[in-house]
């Protein structure tokens, strides 16, 4: 009788496995397709990920955007989008800078653009970032400890139903289940 009862249990053990391992198969195969799939490379030529921002595009320089470039793009964008931000603000997160529905098509953003200098008309729209105005605003934290700026770059599946001048909750908010690939780059700036 014992006998029979331990086949019994190992018999259901075995049909239980059998059932689940696949599954979890499958949902770790998921898991390590969505960590390496839709990385977008972001890269400046102005500085390398982790470094300093130089000081010509901060509040103490000319305050204009650096250059940014990016690859690896799904074939199936729509649009592009691109925030950027930094988590280290004494108020919290401050936006810098918010552009949004840019053509799936561009590689770049080009150095000098400003709260002055904005983008083409035509190739994408900008959005309203912490300094109360459209446009790029530099880094111009308060002296003391190094704050981190993070460029983030986003591919969606479709163009945004945003009017210009949308603030990043909104963007993000219009992102959701819409981003295809993403990537950021990373760079720091203590004033002194």
């Amino acid at each position: 009788m014992g006998f029979l009862l331990e086949t019994k249990r190992c018999l259901a053990v075995l049909v239980l496995a059998c059932g689940v391992l696949p599954l979890a198969m499958t949902a770790i195969t998921q898991a390590a397709e969505s960590t390496t799939k839709g990385v977008i490379n972001v890269t400046s030529s102005a500085f390398a990920e982790g470094a300093a921002i130089p000081e010509e595009y901060t509040c103490r320089g000319k305050d204009h955007s650096p250059p940014l470039k990016w690859s690896a793009v799904p074939s199936e964008t729509k649009s592009l989008a691109l925030i950027m931000d930094d988590p280290d603000a004494p108020t919290g997160t401050w936006v810098h800078w918010v552009l949004y529905d840019l053509a799936a098509s561009m590689t770049e953003l080009p150095e000098g653009l400003s709260a002055r200098e904005h983008i083409a008309p035509g190739s994408g729209k900008e959005g309203v970032n912490d300094f109360k105005r459209s446009g790029y605003g530099g880094p111009c934290p308060p002296a003391g400890k190094t704050h981190r700026y993070f460029f983030k770059l986003y591919a969606l599946d479709t163009t945004l139903d945003l009017k210009p001048g949308a603030k990043k909750k909104d963007l993000e908010r219009a992102m959701e289940k819409h981003i295809l690939a993403q990537g950021q780059l990373m760079a720091t700036y203590k004033r002194k």
